[in-house]
């Protein structure tokens, strides 16, 4: 990589607060990394260094490839889980920010309100990195850019549907990560599950300098036809009330991501997913609800999650090469 852009010391919270040079820069560090991994070159450049991880949220992606990319770095890593942490029970977030920050180099947090990761970041004295909150997904913003971008050979231009609940940390990242980017991002679902209108207008402003554009519709052929990506996500989060599904499922049914969908959008068309994903019945929790409401199969068809379209494994793959570039960038490797 020719230009080295100087991201020392800055948190990762929000792809909001980043231009597009700097966002196209990590996607070409993750790259970086990705091929060194692959070819066995060791980039333990960070050997020395330590960073927390708070896990608020419990995850298999986030953890293990925040977890991989410190260690491949050179580094260690503490694993703080939801029994693990006093923040904001027994300790103020400005507190455990400030008693960190003086023994680790840097914070990942995992968990609800953004509000929480903002004020972490604000007493830390170090870089934290958002790993996911009820608002925003940053980190799975670069994996999924990088998945577009080794398939289609840019990012430019892309088509980018979005399906499902696009109120939360998906629909508002991949609004965000598609409007800096130059690409065309809809949001194609029920009309009371579209983004926050004041992010949409944010999101427009952004569109403008970089030629991308916002469609909003609840037209599915429509919302579908000739997308170079096809996104969606479970319909229900962690931590979400019981009580959401049944009204979930009548709702979101007509935007789940069926075969026909695929048609629709065109040979050409990839699908994406952050993951975990209903896609069949072999998990707890699916199979208690799938029982309870009648389903064998949400969000998407298990024809399409295990579709040649389908690059679920690439995406979840890339999310550590990403991390590891965020990390990199902001330590000073």
């Amino acid at each position: 990589m020719d230009i080295k852009m100087d991201l020392r010391g800055r948190s990762f919270l929000t792809l909001k607060d980043f231009t597009p040079q700097e966002i196209v820069y990590l996607i070409d560090l993750a790259a970086e990394y990705k091929d060194k991994k692959k070819k066995g070159i060791l980039h333990d450049t960070l050997r020395g260094k330590n960073i927390a991880l708070i896990f608020e949220k419990t995850s298999t992606r986030t953890r293990c490839s925040f977890e991989v990319a410190a260690h491949d770095l050179g580094m260690g890593t503490t694993y703080l889980d939801p029994s693990g942490s006093q923040i904001g029970k027994k300790e103020s977030i400005a507190d455990t920010a400030r008693v960190l920050g003086r023994m680790f180099e840097g914070i990942e947090y995992r968990g609800f309100e953004q509000a929480i990761v903002e004020e972490l970041a604000k007493h830390a004295g170090v870089p934290v990195w958002n790993g996911l909150t009820n608002e925003y997904h940053p980190t799975q913003m670069l994996a999924d850019m990088l998945t577009i971008r080794e398939h289609f050979g840019h990012l430019e231009g892309i088509k980018l549907t979005y399906m499902g609940d696009a109120r939360y940390n998906m629909g508002n990242s991949l609004m965000i990560a598609c409007a800096k980017l130059g690409m065309h991002f809809t949001a194609c679902t029920s009309k009371e599950y579209f983004p926050d209108a004041a992010l949409v207008a944010e999101c427009e402003e952004y569109a403008k300098q970089s030629g991308a554009s916002i469609t909003l519709t609840e037209d599915v052929d429509a919302g579908t036809k000739n997308a170079d990506v096809i996104y969606t996500d479970v319909w229900v989060s962690m931590g979400e009330p019981e009580e959401v599904w049944a009204e979930r499922i009548e709702k979101l049914s007509p935007y789940k991501v069926t075969k026909a969908v695929m048609d629709n959008a065109g040979e050409q068309s990839i699908f994406l997913h952050c993951l975990p994903a209903f896609h069949d019945l072999k998990t707890k929790i699916g199979k208690e609800q799938g029982e309870k409401y009648h389903f064998t199969e949400l969000e998407v068809t298990d024809e399409v999650f295990e579709s040649k379209q389908s690059l679920v494994f690439d995406e979840a793959e890339n999310r550590m090469h990403t991390i590891k570039a965020v990390i990199a960038a902001t330590l000073g490797a």
